[in-house]
């Protein structure tokens, strides 16, 4: 199962009700944060999450945006008293941007380690966790930017049946579904042994401060939640959102229907966007399963018969 949260869906300017970009993703006692805009912490607080347990904090970008709430959040981390070591991932220049925001936040009790993201596409696994995937793509905006997409692999059936006609100790069943080689004085055991074929797992795609593009298409291929920056949801303002490197509602879903995704969240909201309901029933008659995102969304995304 991973918990996700949208906690802020504004862009550009906060509004009293509407907080600037983050979103939060939860796995197996993980946590990991996706920019980390103005009233993230008061967006955390409201939902019952804590800031402590963040391992991963991911960034775009670097407009003000999508990184002016980090001071503040290692500061509340720092006061909360942890001192594991926080892993920072962002495109270029990841380490010099962070370091000169903590000149507000200098005495911290916990290392900051850095990720630099330099190629068009980089996969890495959430620390600790082999079978949760971090894909990070280059998307189309008018600064170096990245989506994300998460993947967790779900191993397959563990046959019983055919560990037992094997002569496996019972033991040792539990080592082999979690994926463990064990050597035995009459041989090497393996996983595939006696596990079946891999199962469907969990995809989550994200992107924001982008236009259309193939590197989106890609990664949100087949998600099972794909959450999509929807800047400006008038028709009237397709010149606007090229003009800035930004997509329209339309262009979301249009987005969401090619790349087969099973349901979509539109965030990223232009601070002139009041309503964004009003422009879902045009948004979903391109593609049904459209939500319009909101501060404090969220969803649990479970394997297909957990459902």
């Amino acid at each position: 199962m991973i918990d996700v949260c949208l906690l802020g869906c504004g862009g550009m300017m906060p509004l009293p009700y509407r907080y600037l970009t983050s979103l939060m993703v939860r796995y197996n006692g993980r946590s990991i944060l996706i920019d980390c805009g103005e009233g993230t912490q008061v967006a955390l607080r409201r939902k019952g999450w804590s800031p402590k347990p963040i391992d991963l904090i991911l960034f775009t970008h670097y407009h003000a945006d999508h990184i002016s709430g980090l001071p503040g959040l290692l500061l509340t981390m720092g006061n909360a008293e942890r001192t594991e070591p926080l892993l920072i991932a962002g495109p270029r220049g990841v380490e010099r941007i962070v370091n000169s925001l903590r000149v507000i936040a200098p005495e911290l009790p916990f290392e900051i380690r850095f990720r630099e993201i330099r190629e068009a596409q980089e996969t890495f696994d959430l620390p600790g966790e082999k079978d949760f995937h971090i894909s990070a793509y280059r998307v189309n905006h008018n600064v170096t930017c990245y989506g994300y997409a998460m993947q967790l692999d779900r191993a397959g059936r563990f046959d019983a049946d055919k560990a037992a006609a094997l002569g496996i100790p019972k033991p040792m069943w539990g080592r082999l579904q979690k994926g463990e080689t064990i050597e035995t004085q009459s041989g090497v055991l393996t996983p595939d042994m006696v596990m079946g074929p891999a199962r469907k797992g969990l995809k989550l795609a994200y992107c924001t401060d982008t236009r259309p593009c193939e590197g989106v298409l890609k990664a949100a291929a087949g998600a099972d939640l794909f959450i999509c920056e929807g800047m400006y949801g008038e028709a009237d303002k397709a010149a606007k959102a090229k003009e800035h490197k930004h997509m329209t509602f339309a262009e979301a879903a249009s987005m969401a229907r090619e790349a087969g995704v099973s349901r979509m969240w539109l965030t990223h909201y232009s601070p002139s966007l009041t309503r964004p309901e009003e422009f879902m029933p045009s948004v979903r008659a391109v593609f049904p399963a459209a939500e319009a995102g909101k501060d404090g969304k969220t969803a649990e995304l479970n394997f297909e018969d957990q459902q």
